[in-house]
């Protein structure tokens, strides 16, 4: 099978920076599905690891495809049918005409949505959904969270556009960073409440509208820009959650005054230990599935490529590292 290898501490402009290889097919384990991959999604992750792993890899962390085949020990998938999912960050990427996956992380794919639009949902919408739910503790039912409030820092990223429309359909009342005439109007349409600009003081943006404080705060971008003011605008006894990760330390003990919550959501936590609950992945994505088969959630995909070639996937990771990335990119096989 085809594969792209991404060359390990490279820069995405250089040359040898991508590579198509003849790899064996792989041979699906007691909980794996076997995948016929038809398009693959870019993320933020994709960059990182190529410039951080020690070895060369095949990169890759959404999939959309066809079972061609599954292990012993799968349940409620068979042959034929169409699965969406993120991977597993300890195993290879997806970037490959065929891929395995654990079959307890993924789920049957949106039927209302093209490959495309499908394929740009899985890993951002696991990271919203377990930020919101699993960390933040709101609960996951339409307008279950009436009264209550959230501040996305990065409303118009990949998983900022997810969180806003989950916030949204939980009732909760949302309040979304973004900075461009564009970008302002990617998160109204997907349904924040409020915009407030993050190249101004946060805390100055929020009481302009008449709030002085939020609930709960999901960052998802530029954490040590923004730590200090999310002090301010966190309600006492209220919870803040982080995707990303500091370059240098940073003072916790300014959220202790308010008795605030601190967590941390990474996505692969779940796979990378094989958690006793690593299943709640797939459900979660099967009950993202059906939200957007019914309309309640839209696909974010925002710029689609055609082809397997080492030339989409360096333009891909140049895009996701400009800064200035809206929604998703993605791949047809």
């Amino acid at each position: 099978m085809k594969a792209i290898v991404a060359k390990s501490g490279s820069e995405a402009q250089d040359a040898d920076a991508f590579t198509l290889q003849e790899q064996p097919m792989p041979e699906p384990g007691a909980q794996d599905l076997l995948v016929r991959v038809l398009a693959i999604g870019m993320n933020p992750v994709d960059t990182k690891v190529r410039q951080m792993f020690e070895n060369d890899a095949v990169l890759g962390w959404d999939a959309y495809g066809i079972v061609e085949k599954a292990g012993d020990g799968v349940t409620g998938f068979k042959a034929g049918d169409k699965v969406y999912y993120a991977g597993d960050i300890t195993r290879p990427g997806c970037n490959s005409e065929y891929h395995l996956v654990d079959h307890r992380i993924a789920a049957l794919a949106p039927e209302k949505l093209s490959p495309e639009d499908a394929v740009a949902m899985p890993l951002t919408s696991i990271t919203a959904w377990e930020g919101l739910f699993d960390r933040l503790g709101f609960v996951p039912k339409a307008g279950a969270n009436s009264g209550k409030s959230i501040l996305i820092i990065g409303g118009a990223g990949g998983v900022g556009s997810i969180a806003i429309q989950l916030a949204q359909w939980a009732g909760l009342d949302v309040f979304a960073t973004a900075s461009r005439p564009e970008t302002e109007e990617w998160c109204r349409k997907l349904g924040a409440d409020t915009i407030l600009n993050h190249r101004n003081n946060l805390y100055d943006e929020l009481k302009a509208t008449g709030t002085d404080s939020v609930d709960a705060i999901f960052c998802t971008t530029q954490m040590e820009r923004h730590w200090a003011v999310m002090a301010e605008c966190i309600r006492p006894q209220g919870h803040i959650v982080f995707i990303d990760d500091p370059v240098d330390p940073v003072d916790i003990t300014i959220f202790k005054f308010k008795s605030v919550t601190i967590s941390w959501e990474f996505m692969y936590t779940r796979s990378m230990f094989q958690t006793d609950d690593i299943s709640a992945q797939g459900k979660l994505l099967a009950a993202v599935a059906g939200l957007l088969n019914e309309g309640t959630l839209v696909t974010t995909r925002q710029k689609t490529f055609s082809g397997l070639t080492p030339e989409n996937i360096r333009a891909m990771h140049i895009k996701q590292e400009s800064g200035t990335m809206i929604g998703k990119q993605v791949l047809v096989l």
